[in-house]
């Protein structure tokens, strides 16, 4: 097979897991509304890029029972719909055309779904990075959620925007600020900012989960009895997030603070038994944490 056709043939049999994704993700009912994981696709990070500090013998020795590639993975991108009776929100709004080639699903998923972007009342981010930020505009470099309120955490605001933000990030991450730099300006009109502890909209809190990015926020949904943690960034991988939270990962801009975040949210999701939603986990990545041993597994739910 030469290298055009491998390719070719790469791109549809990802096209093909992508819907079939999007097709078997229904909706949750959460209170007197519903939740809904949307794809937005797929991304592809080199192992050496997402663990620098482990050794090809640690890697093999956690991925392989799980029947992981060693090369790269090859994380879902999954958009957090919560649906309200007078409200439609969704949580970051994926990468749009301009990241990589298998994510910017959203708006067919959301087209499924039975929703066009002005429908959308509320866009509440995690954080600033590509897959989650970028599809805030259309083709035209235009904001796409037209008609929604825009929630960004003050910190990623404040970090994005800040004139030695640029300056200060190393060549290969320089396009991510940049990227960010123009879609906050684009939708600034649009935007309210957020705060650790606040109530975002009725039923949703803030929560703040520092490390993967300097303002990262993650989200407790409520409705009575029942809550959800939309996780954003800060529990990222099945197995790695959970079985070795301590490992720094490359994906996190302070690797320190991020591990001690992790081990600290995933405690408290195991101990109150909180359902998430991972933006990383495997589609549609909805589970829990479950202590095993002196770490923890995930249970898809």
């Amino acid at each position: 097979m030469d290298r055009r056709s491998f390719l070719a043939g790469s791109a549809a049999m990802a096209s093909t897991l992508w819907a079939m994704r999007a097709a078997r993700a229904a909706p949750l009912t959460f209170g007197s509304g519903s939740i809904e994981s949307i794809s937005d696709g797929t991304l592809t990070l080199p192992i050496g890029f997402v663990l620098p500090g482990q050794s090809p013998e640690e890697i093999s020795d956690l991925f392989q029972p799980h029947g992981l590639a060693t090369d790269a993975l090859r994380p879902d991108c999954n958009v957090t719909l919560l649906r309200l009776p007078d409200r439609t929100v969704l949580f970051d709004a994926g990468s749009g055309a301009n990241f990589q080639p298998t994510a910017g699903k959203l708006l067919e998923g959301l087209e499924a779904a039975g929703l066009t972007p002005a429908d959308i009342t509320d866009v509440v981010f995690t954080h600033g990075h590509p897959d989650h930020l970028w599809g805030v505009l259309d083709d035209f470099g235009d904001p796409l959620f037209t008609s929604a309120r825009h929630w960004v955490p003050q910190g990623e605001w404040d970090y994005w925007r800040a004139e030695d933000t640029l300056a200060n990030t190393p060549e290969e991450r320089k396009s991510f600020v940049a990227g960010a730099q123009t879609r906050l300006d684009a939708i600034a009109d649009q935007v309210e900012m957020v705060t650790a502890g606040m109530e975002v909209l009725p039923g949703v809190e803030a929560v703040s989960t520092l490390g993967h990015t300097p303002g990262h926020m993650s989200y407790m949904l409520h409705a009575g009895s029942e809550s959800l943690l939309v996780t954003g960034d800060a529990i990222s991988n099945s197995v790695i997030s959970f079985e070795r939270p301590d490992w720094h990962s490359g994906t996190d801009q302070d690797p320190v603070l991020g591990a001690k975040t992790r081990m600290a949210l995933l405690d408290r999701i195991a101990s109150e038994r909180t359902r998430i939603l991972g933006y990383h986990l495997p589609h549609p990545g909805l589970g829990m944490a479950e202590r095993k041993g002196t770490a923890y597994r995930f249970v898809p739910a």
